[in-house]
């Protein structure tokens, strides 16, 4: 292995970074969007439905309803003032409005009304768990028990329980941001393998003692280099570092090594800035879906876990929301460790055997 060569490649290599304005643009662009972007999301998650109430004589039910978590009430004194604050936005996004003889007129069998007030905003789930809730309150103050006898049930729950424990967007977004960070240099590596095949300079370079090897190494050397630095500058400017920085790091790394090798991939495959942008593309849609699912609660799909990049996005989420350390990340991080192989070696064969050929 010839090292001066190769730490002259890599030198001439980022020379030639820099002094590509358009990815140079794109890469403090992009960092200086996300790091905004990141600060500004919200950091917190309200899990907890605040509900207004105006009734007469209910008290007890509803001061039990009080201490179940997650549900906040609200008492108004009429149902005008309930529906006044809710139109305004001012309070609570539900509402119920019982009549003053409501529990008279259920425990008689006479007709009455409860009205409901929603916002636009309040999903269908929830309007369908208010209704229930009403016609349950109807039948206890009857005094007659529910129309369906629920049986015993066993709770199974499948997948890590999450509840009381959700993440914020901010930190579902932080996955998201370094992902896209790693393309943008993903391409600036192939925008530059695929110059220099292109112009012919590695036929100059190969022309001098220099080996396809160090040649090869080189180019792997830089898109690492490259993806990496800008990867920690990122979560360091987010905040991502703490307790778990070495697993943080370890991941960023084999995350940097990841797009490496599709960079090496796609700048042999690429003839040109719109061929390099296809190539790119093709690798990108498949490689984002994982930082995508991590937007919406619940496991992922298993088909999904099986992508490239699950293993990034889940050591990250893991790392920096929940606190994992390489115990609890294993999994993923060994899956991850597994593609970067797969991605490093096929970016490697086709720049090798697009160098040979020319």
């Amino acid at each position: 292995m010839n090292w001066p060569a190769i730490r002259a490649i890599v030198a001439k290599d980022l020379w030639a970074f820099t002094r590509d304005r358009f990815y140079l643009f794109m890469t403090v662009l992009g960092l200086v969007f996300y790091v905004a972007v990141f600060w500004v999301l919200p950091n917190t998650v309200d899990e907890s439905i605040e509900m207004g109430i105006a009734q007469t004589g209910m008290d007890a039910y509803f001061n039990e309803l009080t201490g179940d978590a997650g549900l906040t009430i609200t008492p108004f004194d009429s149902g005008a003032a309930l529906e006044e604050a809710i139109r305004a936005r001012d309070g609570p996004a539900v509402g119920l409005a019982f009549p003053p003889d409501f529990i008279t007129n259920v425990a008689t069998g006479n007709e009455t009304e409860v009205t409901l007030f929603v916002t636009s905003d309040v999903p269908a789930e929830v309007r369908g768990a208010l209704s229930s809730m009403v016609r349950e309150m109807a039948y206890a103050a009857a005094g007659n028990p529910p129309l369906v006898i629920l049986p015993t049930e066993q709770e199974i729950l499948l997948g890590t329980d999450r509840a009381g424990d959700q993440v914020s967007l901010q930190e579902t977004m932080r996955p998201m941001f370094v992902f896209l960070m790693l393309m943008v240099e993903m391409m600036a590596l192939a925008t530059l393998v695929a110059s220099e095949i292109q112009q012919r300079t590695v036929t100059a370079i190969l022309a001098t003692p220099t080996t396809v090897t160090d040649f090869l190494t080189a180019k792997s050397i830089l898109g690492t280099l490259l993806a990496f630095s800008q990867a920690v500058l990122l979560m360091a400017a987010i905040g991502s570092f703490g307790t778990n920085t070495f697993v943080l790091l370890v991941s960023l790394l084999l995350g940097a090594i990841l797009v490496t090798g599709f960079g090496l991939w796609a700048g042999s495959a690429g003839r040109d800035f719109i061929s390099i942008i296809f190539w790119s593309v093709l690798f990108l849609i498949p490689l984002i879906i994982p930082a995508i699912a991590v937007l919406f609660p619940g496991t992922a799909a298993g088909w999904i876990q099986v992508l490239p990049s699950w293993g990034l996005v889940e050591a990250i989420v893991g790392a920096t929301a929940y606190g994992e350390g390489f115990r609890q990340l294993a999994g993923p991080l060994l899956i991850l460790a597994a593609w970067c192989g797969v991605a490093f070696a096929a970016g490697l064969l086709v720049l090798k055997r697009r160098v040979i050929r020319i």
